[in-house]
């Protein structure tokens, strides 16, 4: 797969998190922290446990806000917009844990979803079938969703982000819990997604999946930006290994570009 060797470019189409700090109770979460997720890309998004990934993430689709700093979407500010407002306005998420309709089906969850995005009741089902078609969870369709094995829950969540139709979406953890086979599946789907000029923000602890599916890849440390990059710059740079991920997550990266 070719990977794209320029910067994401600042200031152009995009959802672009912008000196972003956030404290909590005086600890520090996030420190000036910039990220862009331009549109028609998977942009990657690693860090240690505590790293300030998730903080990011919150602040990024409204529901967190910045100390200082702001979020803007292909040029609008969004930072003090609620984030089922900034999803009516294209940007998307998956979360780590649930928020799925417990006691309806795996059909229903997806469908509720589009319906409350606008879709009408017959395009509704229309749509839920294809992203649960492309998602391999067919077979899962008519089981109700709070019986569901992990790995399903997750792609479930992707597919009820891909429901509103977003611009932007933004995948928290989205490859926990699957099989090999079922990270490749979902490494295709995100690419497709891209294709479809929807920008992509993927993460994950998986590093094969996150090197081989990003064009450009954002690291963070401690609430800090510490380098951003191509797959191939970023697998290269030392700071990888030393500031914080260690040397098993570099073996990871190089094993997955080998």
């Amino acid at each position: 797969m070719m990977h794209s060797t320029a910067a994401p470019p600042a200031g152009t189409a995009g959802l672009r998190g912008e000196s972003l700090s956030r404290a909590y109770a005086g600890v520090q979460a996030l420190s000036d922290v910039t990220l862009d997720i331009p549109r028609g890309r998977v942009t990657g998004l690693i860090g240690a446990n505590g790293a300030g990934k998730s903080t990011l993430v919150n602040i990024l689709t409204g529901y967190d806000r910045p100390d200082t700093g702001r979020v803007t979407a292909d040029g609008d500010d969004l930072t003090g917009v609620r984030a089922e407002r900034r999803a009516r306005r294209g940007v998307a998420r998956t979360f780590q844990h649930g928020h799925l309709f417990s006691r309806c089906t795996v059909l229903e969850n997806v469908e509720v979803t589009a319906l409350a995005c606008g879709a009408g009741r017959r395009a509704a089902r229309t749509l839920a079938r294809e992203l649960l078609g492309e998602l391999q969870l067919g077979e899962w369709m008519l089981h109700d969703a709070d019986r569901l094995p992990h790995g399903v829950e997750r792609r479930l969540g992707v597919a009820r982000a891909l429901a509103t139709q977003p611009n932007y979406v933004l995948l928290d953890e989205p490859a926990a819990g699957l099989n090999d086979g079922e990270a490749a599946h979902l490494r295709g789907t995100m690419r497709a997604v891209a294709a479809r000029d929807v920008g992509v923000l993927l993460i994950d602890h998986n590093m094969p999946l996150v090197f081989s599916s990003c064009d450009y890849i954002y690291v963070l440390g401690a609430g800090k930006n510490v380098l951003d990059g191509t797959p191939d710059a970023v697998r290269h740079d030392e700071r990888l290994a030393s500031s914080y991920l260690g040397s098993a997550a570099q073996q990871i990266a190089d094993g997955a570009l080998a």
